[in-house]
């Protein structure tokens, strides 16, 4: 093992001592951000955002509904524009989730949305956040990899294609998946099959946004374009035959409690499909998503999972068999799993 090897592993065996290790598969790295760190990205740039204070921005962050999250998020993500910014950002979180025991990331970042607004280079974004990820081993013994996002609701077809080549370019560099998300009613998966075969043949995994803000269909049409595990899935819920499916073929949901609260998918906690699923037999990882935004951390989502009947034991039970890490980390984090009880 390397020297770089045994820091990480030394400080993850450091991290599992202070509370049960956890395994985050979904955070949205620009939705992770802070409000007083997003403000000085912002001004160390030059870009202007809708709110030029710390509860300014905060306020934005009363999402009416999901699609006003979705614009909250194009206007606010938008200032970050360096290779360093992408590496900050990754550090940043790593370290928080760290601070939760957390041992291993599946993070997404949106790089079309970066090169098509912002005019930045691939590789200035892919570089940034991959060096991030060794950094964050490095210093805090967390697990990164990364799954680019796509967004359904007007990415060009085109770019999300370039964006999978890329993606599989740096494979080598920690990128295990390429994802979809954005705001599902009214825009199908299927003009973005090109991209995810792209990625599928370099050696990627498929990680699409589902079931969130559209029904059981869009579950059944993430899975029938091959989905490795669903991002949210939560509505499959309202399907037995879907539910039965996804219980018995394995399928992992990653599931955010207080994201779907924020964003209106539920009415309130007591209300949310986690338990239903998770009596169904359906692996359910516990995630943030957007954890700055959505004014929550890994801690507080798994403790409402708890209230929900899912234990961290569970959880981390469901985000190893989801991870699409290598079988080397695979078997390192299986060492680390929570004792059951």
């Amino acid at each position: 093992m390397s020297s770089m090897g045994h820091r990480a592993a030394e400080a993850s065996a450091k991290l599992v001592g202070m509370g049960a290790a956890k395994i985050e598969l979904h955070v949205h790295l620009e939705g992770s951000i802070r409000p007083a760190t997003l403000l000085d990205i912002a001004r160390r740039n030059h870009v202007a955002l809708p709110a030029d204070t710390v509860d300014g921005l905060t306020a934005l962050y009363r999402f009416r509904d999901f699609k006003h999250f979705i614009d909250t998020w194009i206007m606010t993500t938008n200032c970050l524009r360096t290779a360093d910014d992408f590496r900050q950002v990754v550090v940043d979180y790593a370290e928080e989730a760290a601070g939760f025991s957390a041992v291993y990331l599946e993070a997404i970042f949106s790089p079309p949305e970066r090169v098509l607004l912002g005019g930045l280079d691939w590789d200035e974004i892919y570089t940034g956040y991959t060096d991030g990820g060794i950094e964050a081993a490095e210093r805090f013994g967390v697990t990164v990899r990364f799954t680019p996002d796509l967004y359904r609701n007007g990415c060009p077809v085109e770019l999300a294609e370039e964006c999978a080549r890329v993606s599989v370019r740096y494979r080598d560099r920690g990128i295990v998946a390429l994802g979809i998300g954005g705001y599902e009613p009214g825009y199908p998966l299927a003009p973005y099959a090109r991209a995810v075969e792209i990625a599928r043949d370099g050696g990627l995994g498929f990680v699409p946004h589902a079931g969130e803000a559209a029904g059981p269909e869009s579950v059944r049409e993430a899975l029938d374009l091959g989905a490795d595990r669903i991002r949210h899935g939560i509505r499959a819920a309202e399907s037995a035959e879907l539910l039965t499916e996804i219980a018995e073929r394995g399928i992992v949901l990653d599931v955010c409690p207080t994201s779907n609260l924020r964003t209106g998918v539920v009415p309130e906690l007591a209300a949310h499909p986690l338990p239903a699923l998770h009596a169904a037999g359906v692996r359910c990882s516990i995630n943030t998503d957007d954890p700055a935004m959505f004014g929550t951390d890994l801690g507080r989502e798994y403790e409402i999972a708890a209230t929900l009947g899912v234990s961290a034991a569970d959880a981390y039970a469901a985000g190893l068999a989801g991870a699409l890490c290598d079988a080397g980390t695979k078997g390192r984090l299986a060492g680390l799993a929570p004792i059951p009880g």
